[in-house]
């Protein structure tokens, strides 16, 4: 008898146990998967809608408990849905409003009729979800988890509503009003802080993810990202033939025109290439561009600091903000365009050699001893890395292009012409970029008490100013890449409601820059077995300056109109030589290959040495720590809350960990 009744009891307790809802674990309630609660679950009941920010909703009535189990109004304006929903529009900067905040309202405050729940319609959410996502991805926050489209809508056979339709008619008869004659790039044009800059190339680089992406390069002294966006038919791959072209701007902290214009740059490329413009794709999907907005963000923030604290500099006397350089250097003291090797001072050393080249000059072992900023360093391995062609680095302070050498071929003379080899294709690149700009090569433009108009804007570096560890020279020297210095204006850090106009000033220069990197020859060289040869030269006869294959043996070099004679060789294989003539009129660069056959490569050959020492690069390991991904200071990895953090937890409110991508 009492074996039967601790088994009817057991019994009992099995059923009980079983009937009872599954426990909700803290990680499951935070994440909105359940609510925990010691109560009976409420039968919903209809409400009027009187949450502030979905009184715009198509309906009047709502019911609690709301999907997210809210058992009432003021539960509900409490949560972190609630509160994301109001600083939406400010943290996507107006971007997907209302749209976001409107799907949110609809399952915090969902339809109610006859009393019971009509939730919304899951076609809706997933349209949204598909056009505002890279928003969020933008400003490194993830997907809200009760916009959930397959938890929180449902489909059109459950019976749903769309929460947007009556804001889409709104749209189309707004739309229907304001017709233009053509869609056009809209671009706001304000400074951004280094957050902001990031948040914007971020989030460009999700809106066009077929032609874009960002990568860092490395960090700042401070541990800032040195973020770079590419555009690219095929962004993160190079393709075979297309060249590689650079932009780089705010390398002095306190020269900030630049970066502005290259943050609306990439903006202008991912829009124009979406509304159809085919000189926009035409570039993208032949050209592999990379837009380094801020080489010194620490710098900018140190001369952003004192702009704010100097609101009326009218009182300064000369040019606007020209004297100060605060925020000029690097957070080390370091001028960044005085801190790359001095291969200059090498080249002229070598020039009465018999086979003197001045390129791909390595790096002496010395240099190395000295004080290397980290983002010289980070420079120096990109562009090692990346077969570029050409570049440009944006200034302030005056108004003209300069191009290399910057350091004087006599050390005693601070103004002296000293041109390269190149001579003529760099005067042709800077006019390229001084022809095109609004008011560089007018003769009537104010030129901060320079004399460049009458040189058409461009200028010989050394000729206008001589000093040694400059970028451009070290691209010449080092690499195949040829670099000018794009001086913006006498205004390093205009006011804001200059930068359209300094818009419409450089916008068409920017863009035919990067389109004259299709000049002169390109090609790929081959053995006989049809494998391309990596780091074969390319000579021109009569110009002592060399470049060299990429991996797969493709090549370019920029060229003047005019007969060229080419030279081909790699170590262990023979020479071969090709007579070429380039139109003058001729809008692409033409086509040279060569087949190269095997060779006995000799000790005594130049090639030979050129392979030992060109890879000895940070040969010490000094500075590794200065890759990404390392770490940065006191042995601990860098892990910050991101920007917006703040809005979340400066109320104490509960938060919302769910936001965080990782």
């Amino acid at each position: 008898m009492e074996m039967h009744s601790l088994v009817f009891a057991f019994n009992i307790l099995a059923t009980v146990v079983w009937c009872a809802p599954p426990r909700c674990e803290p990680i499951d309630e935070i994440l909105g998967r359940c609510k925990s609660r010691g109560h009976f679950q409420e039968q919903p009941e209809c409400a009027e809608l009187e949450l502030g920010y979905c009184d715009d909703m198509p309906y009047d009535y709502t019911v609690f408990p709301n999907i997210l189990e809210h058992r009432s109004r003021e539960e509900a304006e409490a949560g972190p849905e609630y509160l994301l929903l109001s600083v939406v529009h400010s943290l996507l900067k107006g971007e997907c409003s209302p749209d976001i905040r409107m799907l949110g309202c609809s399952v915090l405050a969902p339809r109610c009729e006859g009393g019971a729940v009509v939730k919304p319609c899951r076609r809706s959410c997933e349209e949204v979800r598909r056009t505002c996502a890279h928003a969020f991805e933008g400003i490194e926050m993830a997907w809200p988890y009760f916009l959930d489209c397959d938890r929180f809508f449902v489909s059109d056979e459950e019976g749903c509503y769309d929460p947007l339709a009556m804001l889409r008619e709104r749209q189309e008869v707004a739309l229907a009003r304001f017709s233009p004659e053509e869609p056009s790039t809209i671009i706001q044009f304000t400074y951004q802080s280094n957050a902001q800059m990031i948040n914007v190339l971020k989030k460009t680089a999700a809106k066009c993810s077929h032609i874009s992406r960002t990568y860092s390069i490395g960090r700042s002294v401070e541990g800032k990202d040195l973020l770079v966006i590419e555009f690219s038919d095929n962004p993160g791959q190079h393709d075979l033939l297309e060249p590689e072209v650079k932009l780089i701007a705010n390398m002095h902290g306190n020269e900030v025109l630049g970066r502005q214009l290259l943050i609306y740059l990439a903006q202008y490329l991912c829009s124009e290439y979406e509304l159809g413009s085919t000189r926009i794709q035409t570039l993208i999907n032949s050209t592999r561009v990379h837009i380094l907005t801020s080489l010194n963000p620490d710098g900018y923030e140190r001369a952003a600091a004192e702009v704010e604290d100097n609101p009326e500099p009218e009182n300064q006397e000369g040019p606007v903000y020209n004297g100060w350089t605060s925020g000029r250097a690097n957070a080390q003291n370091l001028d960044l365009n005085r801190n790359f090797p001095d291969l200059t001072s090498i080249a002229y050393s070598r020039r009465r050699n018999k086979r003197y080249r001045t390129d791909h000059i390595p790096i002496p072992d010395s240099y190395w001893y000295g004080k290397v900023a980290p983002e010289t360093y980070a420079v120096m391995k990109w562009i090692r890395s990346i077969p570029f062609v050409q570049s440009a680095s944006l200034h302030g302070g005056e108004l003209v292009v300069s191009y290399p050498y910057d350091f004087s071929k006599h050390p005693l003379e601070e103004k002296m012409f000293s041109p390269t080899p190149d001579e003529q294709m760099f005067k042709q690149l800077a006019r390229t970029y001084a022809d095109a700009h609004a008011t560089m090569s007018d003769n009537n433009t104010n030129r901060c008490g320079g004399s460049f108009a009458k040189k058409g804007g461009i200028v010989n570096g050394a000729l206008w100013y001589s000093f040694a560890g400059g970028m451009s020279d070290f691209n010449y020297l080092h690499t195949n890449c040829f670099e000018i210095t794009v001086e913006l204006g006498c205004d390093k850090f205009p006011a804001e409601e200059e930068l359209y106009t300094e818009w419409k000033n450089n916008k068409e220069a920017l863009l035919s820059f990067m389109e004259s990197v299709h000049r002169g020859i390109k090609g790929v060289v081959k053995d006989e077995d049809g494998n391309g040869i990596k780091d074969a030269r390319i000579s021109v006869r009569g110009i002592r300056h060399d470049v060299r294959t990429a991996e797969d043996g493709d090549y370019w070099r920029l060229l003047n109109s005019g007969v060229h004679v080419l030279t081909a060789s790699a170590p262990g294989y023979s020479r071969v030589m090709k007579k070429v003539f380039l139109p003058a009129r001729m809008q692409k660069a033409g086509r040279v290959d060569f087949v190269l056959k095997k060779a006995v490569l000799e000790p005594g050959d130049p090639d030979f040495l050129y392979a030992v020492t060109y890879d000895r690069f940070d040969p010490f390991n000094q500075l590794e720590r200065y890759s990404l991904g390392e770490h940065v200071g006191g042995g601990e990895t860098r892990q910050e809350k991101p920007w917006w953090w703040g809005y979340f937890t400066q109320f104490g409110a509960s938060a919302p960990t769910w936001l965080l991508r990782n």
